[in-house]
């Protein structure tokens, strides 16, 4: 079973294998047990974050002249994957650490935003988010509203932003805002990136959302009211906010189809477990020709989904172009996760619809990969602009 289900060893580096073996042992031992409870409570598991962080999980895409792992993106999903399948709450902010604002901080930082903000970042000291959707623009972030005015040197920050992944928990928000004017509007140009301490006057975060799933993720709408910042809070060029965010998304966008196959992952493994184990009719699930077909459907689904995100992530290792192979990674894990897990439920009957038995949990998990980051949708669009090279 473990040669199908889990990330092959073979052919893995000793770094890839090693860090891949630290990740799961960390997330059975620490981060599992406790899942369901953190589910229940909707608690923020910040000190395991912090363990996290001290092993070097919160830095693996950073280089190490920035005090990060300067680990592969291989590597990274392998760690994301382990994760993942203990709980995809906690993948969630290890992503995002890894992923959209150290991109844009490596990319487009200066070097002394690096060294202030990259350096505590990689070494977990810091906790990360990023706002960028609004009530009324989500899949067309383009459409936002909260706009920075020149204040001198300055700015001053107003508007709001939704769904903001570690809105109320994070040290430190990559936040995008309208920097144009109401009477010239530039669309996405019009945007930029503001490096935003949460504890500055003026950025309050609502209460958590009550969501179906990932309830450990703390997910809030953030209100910008009269937030003054210095010049150097400004990311790069005024005007590429958009841009740099897209960027970091191509990262992003792996990151969840790594979540996404950890959590399938999870599920077939409870489901050929529970096929073992329950008697029908006086034999074990496992041996329905019915069942065996969607074990053998659900198996073949996470290994492709895998390989794809996979072979995503060696290309951009390769420094080659990754728009197009990220968003079809992202696109068919997270179809994936929702498809295995659905059947994952089938199979378990009516103890699959309590939340006592833990296939529950990664239904609901799963859902949200095909929404955030870029919807299924948006993944298809961005699939055939590729098709057409516009």
């Amino acid at each position: 079973m473990t040669t199908v289900v889990e990330a092959p060893s073979g052919g893995l580096t000793d770094t890839q294998r090693q860090v891949m073996d630290l990740a799961r042992e960390f997330a059975r031992e620490h981060i599992e047990p406790h899942a369901a409870e953190w589910d229940r409570t909707k608690e923020f598991p910040r000190r395991v974050l912090d363990e996290l962080g001290k092993l070097g999980f919160l830095g693996m895409t950073v280089p190490e002249r920035y005090d990060g792992m300067g680990f592969d993106t291989v590597t990274y999903l392998l760690a994301l994957e382990e994760l993942a399948a203990a709980d995809a709450s906690i993948a969630v902010s290890v992503g995002i650490q890894n992923a959209i604002p150290a991109t844009m901080l490596l990319r487009h930082g200066s070097e002394a935003q690096r060294n202030r903000w990259l350096k505590p970042l990689a070494r977990g000291e810091l906790l990360v988010g990023f706002a960028l959707s609004e009530p009324d623009a989500g899949s067309d972030p383009a459409g936002m509203h909260a706009q920075a005015v020149r204040d001198g040197s300055g700015w001053v920050l107003n508007g709001m932003k939704a769904w903001a992944t570690n809105g109320g928990t994070a040290d430190l928000m990559m936040v995008m805002v309208r920097t144009d004017s109401a009477g010239n509007r530039r669309g996405a140009k019009g945007i930029s990136t503001f490096i935003v301490p949460t504890d500055t006057p003026g950025y309050r975060a609502g209460r958590p959302e009550d969501k179906m799933g990932l309830r450990a993720s703390n997910t809030a709408t953030v209100a910008l009211e009269e937030l003054r910042l210095p010049p150097d809070a400004l990311l790069g060029e005024e005007g590429m906010g958009f841009v740099y965010s897209m960027e970091g998304l191509e990262a992003g966008r792996l990151g969840i189809a790594a979540q996404a196959v950890g959590i399938a992952r999870r599920a077939l493994e409870h489901t050929v477990a529970y096929c073992a184990e329950r008697r029908q009719f006086d034999r074990p699930l496992r041996e329905f020709q019915g069942v065996q077909f969607k074990l053998a459907d659900m198996a073949t689904r996470v290994a492709a989904a895998r390989a794809l995100a996979h072979a995503a992530a060696a290309r951009k290792d390769r420094d080659e172009p990754v728009t197009a192979q990220a968003s079809m990674a992202k696109l068919f894990a997270s179809e994936t996760a929702m498809w295995v897990t659905t059947q994952a439920v089938q199979l378990f009957g009516g103890y699959g619809y309590m939340r006592d038995f833990p296939v529950e949990k990664l239904f609901r998990d799963a859902k949200v990969t095909e929404i955030y980051e870029g919807t299924s949708e948006i993944q298809r669009i961005v699939i055939a602009r590729g098709l057409y090279g516009t």
